[in-house]
């Protein structure tokens, strides 16, 4: 089974669950930015949530399918089409050979996400094949590049029945983005108007985002602390700079950082960050670990039913 991609932005890239148990070694995670829509991807195939699937950013990507076989599209609304007929996500649907897949431009969200029966094949660099181009590695042809024009994509598995997500099971992109943060050791650091800015105030996306992080403007955050020792950074993690505002680490961010962190996003609220177009507004709230933790667990469960 096979899709030729007939036309692609620089941001396609191949990605599964990502790379773990390599930090020691200076190399950083990778893997599905909304990492919820990766998984759902995969469970309308009956593939393994970590399967390899393609991660297309803000459209600009076109297919050409050389078999015929079944796809699961999630994620966000990139005004996807087959042979001219609107596609939306959030299901899985039969595509015939000769026909071409189209993703136009974001209607609602950032990253969709293209699944194919067994998950898409590629070889393993470090235990994934997920895409880092700063560190060259994974891919479709283990260096770290996106796809490109003339790639083919392969994969091996039976074309399952299509199915669709429940409404309740999709998920929306526009609007606020309200997202749980839990504390981090430096908290005590900042200001009290900086706390109470942060957490009460209107944040926007900066137009300086990637899969290392994303930028967030609004209130100058103030820190007490001028200097710290470089510590491991998690997913998630919100740096706070000199200029007082804040990154978010994302998937393919730096293994170690030094600037003080107002805490980290949970898992889900970095899922639905990457979402968040230029220019979106956020909002941060503090969450308790375990309130975080129970939510992590109902969300994990939900595949598991």
């Amino acid at each position: 089974m096979s899709l030729l991609i007939e036309r692609s932005g620089a941001l396609a890239s191949l990605q599964d669950g990502g790379r773990f148990g390599v930090r020691h070694l200076g190399v950083t995670q990778g893997g599905s930015a909304d990492w919820c829509s990766h998984h759902w991807a995969n469970w309308l195939l009956g593939n393994p949530l970590a399967a390899p699937v393609v991660e297309i950013v803000l459209g600009n990507f076109e297919l050409l399918a050389e078999r015929d076989s079944c796809l699961a599209l999630t994620g966000a609304d990139l005004g996807a089409s087959l042979d001219g007929q609107a596609l939306a996500p959030g299901r899985s649907f039969r595509i015939g050979q000769g026909q071409r897949l189209r993703f136009a431009q974001p209607r609602q969200g950032v990253r969709a996400y293209l699944a194919a029966p067994g998950g898409f094949r590629a070889e393993a660099v470090l235990g994934s094949c997920a895409t880092v181009r700063r560190e060259a590695l994974g891919g479709l042809h283990g260096d770290g590049r996106p796809l490109t024009a003339g790639d083919c994509l392969q994969w091996q598995g039976p074309a399952p029945a299509p199915r669709a997500l429940a409404a309740a099971q999709i998920a929306r992109f526009d609007g606020d983005a309200l997202l749980p943060v839990i504390l981090g050791a430096q908290i005590g650091d900042f200001s009290g108007q900086s706390l109470f800015d942060a957490f009460n105030l209107e944040w926007r996306v900066d137009q300086r985002a990637d899969r290392m992080g994303i930028r967030l403007r609004g209130p100058v955050l103030q820190c007490a602390r001028r200097s710290m020792v470089s510590e491991g950074v998690p997913l998630g993690a919100i740096q706070v700079p000199s200029d007082g505002q804040p990154i978010v680490l994302l998937n393919d961010r730096q293994t170690i950082g030094g600037y003080p962190r107002l805490g980290a996003l949970t898992p889900l609220a970095v899922a639905r960050l990457a979402q968040c177009l230029p220019g979106s507004r956020v909002r941060l709230r503090p969450i308790a670990l375990d309130e975080a933790q129970r939510q992590q667990r109902r969300i994990l469960a939900q595949w598991c039913a």
